[in-house]
Parts: structure tokens; sequence; C-alpha cells
């Protein structure tokens, strides 16, 4: 954290740490017909996937995403590009990796998987989502919505909410996130973007007071 951040509270942390968990689905992991790794900044997304392949999870992997203002600078040929040199750096054959270069949101990056598999001759049964830690439920609730036909399994870097603070060096931007990839939940179904979950009294309550304490750069006019 840089010297002109100002820290989070004990209690905003507490507070964030509801919403942290309510993110994670605690899926049981198992072997799937193919995963997913849906692009982002945080490259620890393939690096975790190369952890699931080399488990034997699964055979076949999409590394799905073009860019984003926050991931420009970071990957500039595309999330999906620097995930996947990754994951060959890492050892995993590159042929057991399909290339999704073009999607920009989440939305994107399962119905242009989904293309891309169909072009392989792949139609699976079960997916594996491979995402940042606090963004299982809404691509969870994503897939589920414009892919109802698969069973879907969720999975994300097994890091506790200060480890992933300290990996990402701002903890109030990974607030902020936290608080936008909630709003998403919560709004996203209106809209028909994503199936419709349930979210506890205590964690709506920690989503709305953060908001008040103005952790919302990550929020999205609806």
């Amino acid at each position: 954290m840089s010297d002109n951040q100002q820290a989070i509270t004990e209690d905003q942390r507490h507070r964030a740490v509801l919403i942290w968990d309510h993110h994670q689905m605690h899926h049981l992991l198992r072997p799937v017909d193919v995963a997913i790794g849906l692009g982002s900044h945080d490259l620890g997304v393939a690096t975790y996937s190369v952890e699931l392949y080399r488990a034997g999870l699964f055979s076949t992997l999409v590394f799905t995403g073009g860019n984003s203002p926050t991931t420009a600078k970071v990957f500039p040929r595309g999330e999906a590009v620097h995930f996947r040199e990754h994951a060959i750096d890492l050892g995993v054959p590159a042929e057991a990796i399909l290339l999704e270069p073009d999607a920009g949101n989440t939305g994107q990056n399962i119905t242009l998987s989904r293309e891309v598999l169909a072009a392989a001759g792949i139609t699976p049964n079960t997916v594996l989502l491979v995402s940042k830690p606090y963004m299982e439920r809404r691509s969870f609730a994503t897939a589920r919505k414009l892919w109802p036909d698969v069973e879907i399994l969720c999975a994300s870097e097994p890091l506790e909410f200060d480890d992933y603070v300290k990996s990402i060096g701002d903890e109030r931007l990974v607030l902020d996130m936290l608080i936008g990839d909630l709003q998403r939940v919560i709004e996203y179904p209106k809209l028909g973007f994503a199936i419709e979950q349930e979210v506890p009294e205590d964690v709506h309550a920690a989503y709305e007071s953060l908001i008040r304490d103005g952790f919302t750069s990550r929020l999205i006019a609806f």
C-alpha cells in the first residue's frame, strides 16, 4: 500500500470478509470435460488453472479475454494470450489450450468460449470456471443463465482475503472490486444477464455500509 492510501479500518475489513466469503461458491472440485480460465488483471487465474490441469481435472483448457482499461497495460496482447503463454511456460502443452481472445465481459467470456469449443468439436456436459476469488459467484450466475444445459463448477486460487489483498497491494481497490462484483450479482438478473441468487442479510448490510463508506469506484450506473 502506498503512503497516500488510507488504510481500511478493522470494521471495514470484517465487512469485506463477509462479502469475500459470499462471492466464493465453495464447490467440491472433481474431473470435468473442460475448464475455462476467465481473463482479468489477475495472472493467478492462469497459475491456478495450471495446477488444476496438473491434478488431472481436465484435459482441455480455454483461456478467454481481450482487454479492458485495467488490463491493457499489463497484458498488451490481451488477457487470454498472456494467460496461455504463462500456462505454456509452466508446462501445459500448447495443444491442450484453446484461445478466445475477444471477450470484453463475462457474458462474452461464456458465449465466445462455447463457440470456440464447438469449433473444436467439443460439446461439454461439465465445465469448470476458473476466476478471481471474488468473481466465482458472478461467473456462476452468468454461465447458468447463458449455458443452462451444462453443469457449472467454479474454482479460484485458494487465498484468504488478507493474502489476496497482499498479492494485489491495494486494499481499498480490493474492497471496491468486491463491492462492484456484488452489485452485478444483485442487479444483473434484473437485466437478464444472470440467474438470481440470494444475498444473505448480513452480506447485503455489509455491502450497503461499504458503499456509504465510499468504496464505489467499481460500481456501474443502472
